[in-house]
């Protein structure tokens, strides 16, 4: 993956978390790696996660079937990333 498709990568998934989670870009944008999401942002419950997979699945043209995905993918927004790196390299 290029370095371009690497950095496309994570700001279509901060548009998407934006998106799904009603959250302002701005907000979004100050994320770092270390960012926690499930159990400690209150948008990101069970419902939001099945909505961040669909459109994962949409905007990265990819497919996710259940096995693929793990709790810790959710922890933070870093572990988030990196699911969406793997399901796109593959």
């Amino acid at each position: 993956m290029a370095r371009s498709d690497w950095d496309d990568t994570e700001v279509t998934l901060r548009a998407l978390l934006a998106d799904v989670l009603g959250l302002s870009p701005k907000r979004i944008a100050g994320f770092t790696e270390q960012t926690e999401l499930f159990g400690a942002l209150p948008e990101v419950d069970s419902l939001a996660v099945a909505s961040l997979l669909t459109g994962i699945e949409e905007r990265f043209a990819v497919l996710i079937e259940d096995n693929d995905v793990e709790a810790e993918d959710f922890a933070t927004f870093g572990t988030l990333l990196a699911f969406v790196r793997r399901k796109v390299l593959q």
